[in-house]
């Protein structure tokens, strides 16, 4: 019974290592560099208390019913990238003035684009990471953490007019 237990132990592990090594996001690479792009964003004034804010719009799923969008260049690495922050707002009762009046409340998430030249050529170069309100990441029901080459991010965006991803633009 005791071997049973543990070549199903076993077995669990393996198969844990096979489903999270075929994620092309959420490696250790993917949220260290995420954990860097956080605190890059909270110096340079993306992210925090005081952070920018756009004017808030109406949004769709997946991202939240209102939104906020900003878009620059921000230092990472020694290198200047393009950075588009999202943060999505939810809430009962939720409209553009509450969320205008009082951001902190009804904030459910951040999301972000980063370009990172030679990251991945086929995606435009594009980092994606969903972090929670405190900087920590975002998982998905599988429990991997969205940072890097996030599919379903990729997915959609990939439907943006202009082939650039980008629908700000748009």
């Amino acid at each position: 019974m005791k071997t049973t237990k543990l070549i199903y132990l076993g077995v669990l592990v393996f198969l844990s290592g096979i489903v999270n090594a075929a994620a092309p996001f959420g490696n250790d690479n993917d949220v260290r560099y995420a954990s860097n792009l956080w605190q890059t964003m909270l110096d340079a004034g993306y992210a925090g208390k005081d952070g920018l804010m756009s004017r808030p719009y109406i949004g769709q799923h997946p991202h939240g019913a209102i939104l906020d969008t900003i878009s620059g260049k921000i230092v990472i690495d020694g290198k200047l990238n393009d950075i588009i922050v999202k943060r999505n707002y939810n809430g009962e009762t939720i409209s553009i003035a509450k969320v205008a009046s009082e951001p902190a409340k009804y904030l459910q998430a951040i999301t972000v684009m980063l370009e990172r030249p030679g990251y991945d050529p086929e995606t435009g170069d594009w980092f994606w990471a969903k972090f929670r309100t405190d900087g920590s990441l975002d998982t998905n029901p599988e429990g991997i953490m969205l940072a890097g080459k996030v599919t379903d991010c990729i997915a959609c965006h990939t439907t943006a007019p202009g082939g650039d991803m980008i629908f700000l633009r748009d």
